[in-house]
This record gives C-alpha cells, structure tokens and sequence, in this order.
C-alpha cells in the first residue's frame, strides 16, 4: 500500500472514530421520560396486584393492569440504548470484552446482591439459598423453567443480562441489514412458536411465564437494534410525518385494548411510540429530575415490591377508608421509597468501593521483626 492510500485510509479511520464519539453523546430526553413513566406504570400495576383495594372503573380495572406489559418497553429501548453506546465502539474495536462485560457486572452487581441478601434475611431458607446464588451469577435467565421467588421482578434482569451476554453476537445480526431483517424475522417466528409450541403446558412448569425467557422477548430487543440502524430515516420520515405517526400509535394502542394483548400489537406500539418519541425534545423545567430517576429505573423496578412489602406491613396500605385515596397514596409511597433506597443504596456501595480501592492503591506496610 502506497504512503498516499495509507494516509487516506488514517484519515476514514479517524472520521469514523469521531463520528461514533458525536453519535455516543447524543442523549434523548424522550427516552428518560418513557423510562421513567414506564417505571411508574409498573409500580402502579404492582400495588393493585397485591393490594385488593376495590375500586371501579376502565382506568383501575383496565388500563393499570395493562401497565405489566410496558416491561417489552423497556426491552425495546434497551436495545436501542445499547445500541447507541456500544454498537460502533464494538465493531470498531474501541472497547475490550473485558471492559464491556466488566461495565455490565458492576453496574448491577452490587445493588441486585444487596437486594437478594436482604430477602434471604427476611424469608431464610434452604430453596431460597440455592435461589440465591443463582441470582448472584446474573445468569439465571439461562436456566429452563426457571421460576425463582427471591426478587420475584428479578426475572427481568434475568432476560436483560442475557441480552447482554448476546450483544456481541447481536452486533454481528445488526451489522448487514439483509442479516438483520433476517434475524427480525427469526426471532418473530421464534416468539410464535414458544407461544404455541415450546413455552405451553407441556413443556414448561405451570409457575413459568414466557416472557422470563430471552427467546420468547428477542424480537423486542432486536427490533430496539432495527431502529437504530434506520434512526436517520425514521427520524426524518417522524419528522415529516408526526401527526400520521402518532395517529398510527393512538390506533395500535386501541387495538391493543379492544383486541388484546398480541405480541404484535405491542411491538408495534413500542415501536411506533420509540420512533415518534426520537422526534420529540422532552425537556422542560423537569428535565434534569427525570434524567436522574432514568439512570435508577432499574433500582427503583427492582426494590420497588420490597418497599410495598414495608409499607403493607406496617398496616398503611389500608390507613384511609377511601380505597381510591389508599392505592393512590401507597403507590406514591412505594415510588417515593423505592427512590430514595436506590439512591441512598448507590451512595452506600459508592462509599464502601472508594475505601476498598483506596485500601488496594495504598496497603498498610507491616515491618518485620
């Protein structure tokens, strides 16, 4: 290769280095707002799962009970999110296997260990240790039929650290369009046929839900992946035509309701609002609070049953006459909880990892005798 070519290939090299740089920056208030929101929603489908307040009405009896699906939501913008932060420094080779896997494990570690110790303390026992300790790996989303109690939301970390594991792989399927419709399809078929075949009766424990396994919910991931690659042309496409999008939401959201809750429905309407939700500035004098819970959602969905298990306990639950007044305050309380848990949690672990570097960085010296 001649010195000029050489140059010349430097130079796209550097390009694209600085490219993937700009697009890593690139932050979407949207998706803080829809993680927090869908954060709340599942708070508040949990707390009248377990609640028994009697309460009439479309939105108590209707529209919070359809809040648990908002967990393919999250499933869809994980897949675009991580998309954005790793998908080039991958395929470029600017981050280490070491370094990506490492990132995942102390981001989630610590918290989900606190979380599963602390269960283990309130209800002990010998189940509940082997339980445990396959939580502790964070690879339990591999485990068949599996049904673990302990952090019983768990589950869907168990999926989404699957998801992580793949995401190398799941690079390679994003990396030719042709592949990746290809796979899109795959993994369609693939959620059908577990809805039919692989994940019924006769297959799977009664305990089981098809959504704790990753191949059942790859179509959601993959189609947060399939949105990244045409990010471009959906945003212009959002751009020019957003009134049309979000009527095409609105009527994907009612068919959801009036038909029921079929795969396809939601993966559209994840789809479509992910999609109209990139052409939309969220900000406002809020902003900066709902970016802040959208780095703890998955804290807050993960201890949020804890703090209402706290909050039942103490008989607060049912402290007013007016059941409407009770779920509205116990939900409030189990968020507000949940929030400061994380927080406090976080700054706890950040603490103790600082003394235990530090204490690495410089050793006590014990002179010989």
């Amino acid at each position: 290769m001649s010195k000029e070519k050489r140059v010349e290939a430097l130079k796209r090299d550097s390009l694209k280095q600085e490219s993937s740089k700009q697009e890593c920056k690139i932050h979407y208030n949207s998706l803080d707002w829809l993680r927090v929101l869908s954060a709340i929603g599942i708070i508040l489908m949990h707390v009248r799962a377990n609640s028994g307040y009697h309460i009439d009405g479309f939105v108590y009896n209707r529209l919070i009970p359809s809040f648990t699906d908002l967990v393919f939501l999250f499933m869809v913008i994980s897949g675009f999110s991580m998309c954005c932060g790793y998908y080039d420094k991958l395929r470029q080779h600017q981050i280490s296997y070491e370094e990506f896997y490492g990132k995942r494990y102390k981001k989630t570690w610590p918290y989900f260990a606190l979380l599963c110790l602390l269960d283990l303390v309130v209800s002990p026992s010998i189940t509940a240790l082997y339980e445990v300790f396959a939580n502790l790996t964070l690879c339990f989303g591999l485990l068949p039929n599996a049904a673990i109690s302990v952090i019983g939301v768990g589950w869907f970390l168990g999926v989404v650290f699957v998801f992580y594991l793949l995401f190398p792989f799941f690079c390679y399927l994003l990396s030719n369009k042709g592949r990746a419709w290809l796979a899109m399809g795959a993994a369609l078929i693939f959620n059908i046929l577990c809805q039919i075949y692989f994940l019924d009766a006769e297959h799977v424990t009664e305990q089981f839900q098809p959504r704790a396994s990753f191949v059942y919910c790859a179509v959601f991931f993959l189609a947060g992946g399939m949105i990244f690659l045409y990010r471009e042309q959906l945003g212009k496409i959002a751009g020019k035509y957003q009134w049309i999008l979000l009527f095409l939401l609105l009527g994907t959201i009612a068919g959801y309701y009036i038909l029921g809750s079929f795969v396809s429905l939601m993966l559209l309407a994840f789809s479509l609002l992910l999609i109209w939700a990139l052409n939309c500035n969220w900000g406002g004098y809020l902003q900066k609070t709902i970016k802040f819970l959208s780095g703890i959602t998955m804290e807050i969905y993960l201890c949020h049953m804890i703090i209402y298990r706290v909050i039942e306990k103490s008989g607060l639950c049912h402290f007013f006459k007016s059941d409407v007044i009770s779920y509205i305050l116990t939900s409030a309380g189990t968020l507000m909880g949940a929030v400061c848990f994380a927080v406090i949690s976080r700054k706890v672990m950040a603490f103790i990892g600082k003394r235990m570097l530090s204490a690495r960085a410089f050793p006590l010296h014990v002179k010989e005798r």
